[in-house]
């Protein structure tokens, strides 16, 4: 019944178009009655010699008109039935995609990327067929069937019928079970091909990794133990389809052998006569597509009820993040107001755990950063550094008053004003399957060249990308595996200066970058983003050493707190980091002296990820 009060929200939204399709259906069905009975007027009147010609061709032109209306009605009850469920089909889709857009960083953690797009196929292609030919087929069964017994009693013989109908009865018993059956063993095989699809996707995303580590043979004997548990899945759904069906046509054969020799009895002894013999006979194989329909749509039904459970499951989840009370107090006016930042910050107390963590990510972390300061976090891995930028961005909820931007609780913030305002670069440099210029202006309006120019000039890549054969126009490959890691951060930093944000983040976003062109990314970054807010997260000192606050996380709290020269000076973890970092410099300088003097047998170690070949400077990788 949840499944049945979900769906009907959008049916009733095509109500009247359902209601046109069925009204049509049954007008289709109740012209389909008058075929057997010309059928059997004209055989009586020609046996009887009671019809001329002028009779038989008054008949042929109602059989005439009739498969006209025919026509017509199955053309209608189809663009009216088939047409709405296909718009169902599309408001169903573009509901769910519009609310996984809202869901929290976690659900998509915990779910799937591969079971979520069977969702969005074969499910709701399942849901489509439920409310399309399935209904289709139990109206047009039920109808048929009752109109059809109808006239078997009325216009020929009212035992005959009930001793046909004995085997239907078998039939609708039977069916009723085998929807119970066959909903069980669809959920099985839709979470089969889920894993399958899932399993597929991760491997073609992470093709290079099973390249590079030889796994190619592994990963086909896993896909093959997943492909193999899929086809099982569907082979026990079609085994009991390959039972149901030839039971029913079976079932249906004995109807029409009994029709045929106690009709056929009847006939002889004068009890019928033979034009409704015969009309009779052909009664009976109009039942034949209702029991075969009833079947399929009862399968179809059982299928369709499957999916719009998983469908109902993904709706009905609610994201942890989302506009609150806080927000939820403003007026109409004030939410749909954006308020300009300025960047000021403010942690108070932050204290930050993530859910399943047994311990804090952040711990009572309190910090005063004025707008236009550059802020520079840095610390071991897992200390908490991206935790804390994330929290900023709202992905993951905080306490009341523990982050203040102009000193306004982020959970007093609209979302969408908060997030339009803050430029962010991942660790993960994620670009889209699209040219570079859509990527470069992905978090704007439109797409203004000169603001690309300037954005990508700033962010140091304009120059590699005017090498490529089609300039701006390239093409990236799925996730930007076409671009080298500098170029793919590169272009995720002139994405984010498109925004011109009054808060910038940058998560570890030059870590692939060579010194040089590290120097100078900065020194732009400083001209670009005078009077606004930066916050940069890295693991080098290099980066961060000019920034006007450094952040040093141990253990996610706030160890130290000061600009360079005052960290140095306290020769604690930061100046610990940096003399390490120095002297690996050095050794890598060593290195690269001796290479030149010595070559191969001293090989470079301090070769720039982001130093490029010819081929990789096309967008192609090197051999």
């Amino acid at each position: 019944m949840e499944q049945l009060r979900f769906i009907m929200q959008y049916i009733k939204r095509h109500k009247w178009h359902y209601f046109a399709g069925i009204i049509t259906l049954f007008v289709v069905d109740f012209a389909n009655l008058y075929i057997p009975r010309i059928t059997g007027t004209i055989t009586d009147g020609l046996t009887a010699h009671t019809l001329d010609w002028t009779g038989v061709k008054r008949c042929l032109l109602g059989l005439l008109l009739l498969g006209l209306t025919l026509a017509l009605g199955r053309f209608l009850w189809r663009y009216f039935l088939f047409g709405s469920a296909r718009k169902i089909e599309k408001e169903l889709r573009n509901d769910m995609f519009a609310h996984l857009e809202k869901m929290s960083v976690d659900y998509f953690n915990e779910n799937k990327t591969g079971d979520l797009m069977t969702r969005f196929t074969s499910d709701l292609n399942a849901i489509r067929m439920a409310i399309g030919m399935a209904v289709i087929s139990a109206f047009d069964a039920t109808v048929m069937t009752v109109m059809v017994i109808g006239q078997m009693m009325v216009y020929v013989n009212v035992k005959l019928t009930l001793l046909a109908l004995i085997p239907m009865v078998v039939i609708c018993g039977g069916t009723i079970y085998y929807g119970k059956v066959i909903h069980a063993k669809y959920m099985e095989r839709q979470e089969a091909v889920s894993d399958l699809t899932d399993y597929v996707q991760e491997s073609f995303s992470g093709i290079r990794v099973v390249k590079a580590f030889v796994r190619e043979q592994a990963q086909l004997a896993a896909f093959t133990r997943a492909n193999e548990k899929t086809r099982e899945k569907n082979l026990s759904l079609v085994r009991l389809q390959a039972v149901v069906m030839p039971l029913l046509e079976v079932f249906i054969g004995i109807s029409s052998l009994v029709t045929l020799i106690y009709g056929g009895y009847l006939a002889i002894v004068g009890e019928i006569t033979l034009g409704r013999f015969v009309a009779f006979h052909q009664y009976v194989n109009m039942l034949v597509w209702p029991m075969i329909a009833c079947g399929d749509a009862i399968s179809t039904f059982a299928q369709g009820g499957a999916s719009i459970k998983r469908i109902q499951a993904v709706m009905e989840q609610q994201p942890e993040v989302w506009d609150g009370q806080l927000v939820s107090n403003l007026s109409e006016a004030e939410r749909k107001t954006e308020s300009p930042l300025t960047g000021q910050i403010t942690f108070s107390h932050l204290t930050y755990t993530h859910k399943g963590a047994p311990e804090p990510d952040l711990r009572d972390i309190c910090l005063e950063v004025p707008a236009g300061t550059t802020l520079a976090v840095i610390g071991r891995t897992g200390s908490g550094k991206s935790t804390l930028v994330n929290l900023m961005l709202h992905l993951f909820n905080t306490e009341r008053g523990m982050i203040l931007l102009d000193g306004r609780d982020i959970n007093a913030i609209p979302l969408k004003s908060l997030r339009r305002q803050i430029a962010y670069v991942p660790q993960d440099n994620f670009l889209f399957s699209d040219t570079l210029k859509a990527n470069i202006a992905f978090g704007v309006e439109g797409q203004d060249m000169e603001q690309i120019v300037a954005a990508t000039t700033a962010a140091c890549i304009h120059d590699s990308i005017m090498e490529f054969p089609e300039g701006y126009e390239t093409v990236v490959g799925e996730r930007g595996v076409t671009l080298s890691g500098g170029q793919k951060q590169r272009s995720s930093i002139a994405r984010a200066l498109m925004k011109d944000a009054p808060i910038l983040i940058l998560d570890d976003a030059l870590s692939a970058v060579d010194t040089d062109t590290e120097e100078q990314l900065l020194r732009n970054l400083r001209e670009n983003r005078k009077g606004k807010t930066t916050i940069l997260i890295a693991h080098r000192i290099s980066t961060i050493q000019h920034a006007d606050v450094i952040l040093v996380l141990e253990e996610g709290r706030a160890a130290e707190v000061g600009n360079h020269a005052q960290l140095m000076e306290l020769k604690g973890i930061y100046y610990e980091m940096f003399e390490k970092q120095q002297l690996e410099a050095a050794m890598g300088e060593q290195r690269a002296a001796l290479h030149r003097e010595w070559g191969d047998e001293f090989p470079r170690d301090d070769i720039p990820q982001d130093e490029q070949t010819p081929d990789q400077a096309t967008g192609k990788e090197a051999e």
